[in-house]
């Protein structure tokens, strides 16, 4: 760090927390290749109690799509 640079406190923070050896974007690279965050409205969220049952609904939907495509006259 540099001299003479001020560090603002967060509040949030306390005195134990030590991230002098921390380094920045550490895992980043792997975190952005292998990660698939979808967040949804708060409305469907209530809907789902986990994301399993989330995946399974979509699963469903994803069938029903297919199946609907298979069916139409080309």
């Amino acid at each position: 760090m540099k001299k003479g640079v001020r560090i603002r406190r967060d509040p949030d923070m306390l005195d134990e927390y030590d991230f002098s050896k921390g380094v920045r974007g550490k895992y980043a690279k792997r975190y952005a290749e292998g990660t698939n965050i979808v967040v949804l409205s708060p409305d469907v969220a209530a809907a789902f109690p986990n994301s399993e049952s989330v995946n399974e609904a979509l699963r469903v939907l994803i069938k029903v799509a297919r199946h609907r495509v298979k069916k139409v006259p080309a």
